[in-house]
């Protein structure tokens, strides 16, 4: 599935990294999705149990009771192969690494398990850039 389908058939977002900080990107990215019209579900566990852009914060993927289409991914590079084993788990349709989030063995663990995978990617430009965009 290409990047553009990805984006069309997404509905709800689990935003790994979510920051309180309106000046970090994840913040920016968060509100951005939700201004598009996606549920954004942001993951944290300082902030869990906390409400961010108006969406109540959970500590891990496992935490949220509904099902995640895309699993944003602001973590560090180290991080993404165990977000990919959650992503997995609680059975995501996308593992989306941000820009600079790049992990082989994340991305190649996510697409065995059949997970669609986009990577050193941001949706909040790819959005305007395939026109897709509110």
């Amino acid at each position: 599935m290409n990047i553009e389908e990805i984006l069309r058939t997404t509905h709800t977002i689990a935003l790994v990294g979510a920051s309180e900080k309106s000046d970090r990107p994840s913040y920016r990215v968060m509100a951005y999705l939700l201004q598009q019209g996606y549920e954004v579900i942001p993951v944290s566990p300082k902030l869990a149990g906390q409400e961010l852009l108006g969406q109540r914060v959970y500590a891990t993927l496992a935490d949220i009771p509904q099902r995640i289409d895309m699993v944003d991914v602001f973590r560090n590079a180290e991080a993404a192969l165990g977000v990919a084993h959650e992503a997995i788990t609680v059975g995501a349709k996308t593992l989306w690494l941000q820009i600079g989030v790049i992990n082989e063995q994340a991305a190649r663990v996510a697409k065995e398990a059949g997970l669609n995978v986009v990577m050193d990617k941001c949706p909040a430009i790819e959005i305007p850039r395939l026109g897709l965009g509110k």
